[in-house]
């Protein structure tokens, strides 16, 4: 008997066109003999329809002129209606078995939808509220990672309306240069700066400023850019890591999604031992947070001494065809379309 199946993609966030990207992946690799699947589509400015026109239209946002094929709907917070609420030329309820939220950043993958989501007792695809709160808040889920013992770069927090240039001064003594200047609350490398002066400096805790209240500044590691796949709830396991080779200076949002050039290496070419440990640090990180479902962890190999420094985690990662979630599960031995069907089932998993 079919599932049915509610995908849920777009959203406000900055990550808006990333969702469009890993959604067409998500549902042209979905089983359509397992599943009926239902499509939410959120616009930019917070609408929500169910979209049934042409998937093919979702990437580049030409769904949103589909008028004849979308219909002011949302998820039903009453646990007793347990679907989506469609309100056409009469009001209906569609039975709805599973969520799969294809959402990135703001009000995607924080935990705010997923609040919804337990509103509504309908078993959904990845982590919980809090632990979405805190792996979407660089700077939260960097104390919870401290104390679990995992080594990571050093860190200066920064506030909006902070004297900027005290500020700099300390970060300059702490960190020194270059370092890293991140919105604390997106992914995707939205908004991410990298200094080597006092003026980059400045301008990257400007820019990052229009993004977030909150800004992170790392010490910049020089290192390999290594990442693991976690999938799982209580008995998550990582997967083989992979290494990413930007052509460009740091890995930002072209490199990830737009320039071919970015070499994928997987497996990563590292030892043995390294590539255990960094599996070992990936899960003992999902499970601080209280993990469930599926995280993409992102960390550093010092080229040094081979020492292994956490980045951060990414709670509901890129399903795109080029993104390293569904590469690195690949080449462990699990295909996209089984990828999805273990996701699903572990939502469903988690209620029981």
């Amino acid at each position: 008997m079919k599932k049915n199946l509610c995908v849920i993609f777009g959203g406000e966030s900055p990550e808006h066109d990333i969702s469009q990207k890993s959604v067409t992946s998500v549902l042209n690799n979905l089983d359509k003999d397992k599943y009926d699947i239902y499509t939410i589509g959120i616009t930019r400015d917070g609408k929500w329809y169910l979209y049934t026109g042409d998937w093919g239209k979702i990437e580049s946002g030409a769904w949103e002129n589909e008028t004849d094929n979308l219909t002011t709907a949302f998820i039903s917070p009453d646990s007793k209606q347990h679907g989506i609420v469609v309100l056409g030329e009469k009001c209906e309820v569609i039975h709805i078995d599973v969520i799969f939220p294809v959402l990135h950043g703001e009000y995607g993958e924080d935990g705010t939808i997923q609040g919804l989501f337990e509103l509504s007792h309908i078993p959904y695809v990845g982590m919980g509220v809090l632990a979405s709160a805190n792996g979407m808040d660089k700077t939260y889920s960097k104390l919870v990672f401290d104390s679990v013992g995992i080594p990571q770069a050093a860190w200066v927090v920064v506030n909006s309306g902070d004297d900027f240039e005290k500020r700099a001064d300390e970060i300059e003594e702490k960190l020194g240069y270059p370092c890293f200047v991140k919105p604390a609350r997106l992914g995707s490398s939205v908004g991410i700066g990298k200094a080597h002066d006092r003026k980059e400096l400045l301008d990257a805790l400007y820019n990052a400023e229009k993004y977030d209240r909150r800004i992170l500044v790392e010490e910049h590691i020089d290192g390999h850019e290594v990442e693991c796949a976690v999938l799982g709830n209580r008995d998550a396991k990582g997967s083989v890591i992979g290494e990413i080779k930007p052509t460009v200076e740091y890995y930002d949002f072209d490199a990830k999604y737009n320039d071919n050039s970015t070499v994928l290496v997987i497996p990563a070419e590292l030892p043995e031992e390294t590539s255990d440990k960094i599996r070992e640090y990936a899960v003992r990180a999902f499970h601080a947070l209280d993990g469930q479902g599926l995280s993409r962890v992102d960390f550093f190999v010092k080229h040094s001494d081979g020492t292994v420094v956490l980045n951060e985690i990414n709670t509901l990662p890129g399903f795109t065809n080029i993104s390293m979630y569904p590469k690195l599960w690949n080449a462990t031995g699990i295909g996209y379309s089984e990828l999805l069907d273990t996701l699903i089932s572990l939502a469903e998993e988690r209620v029981k």
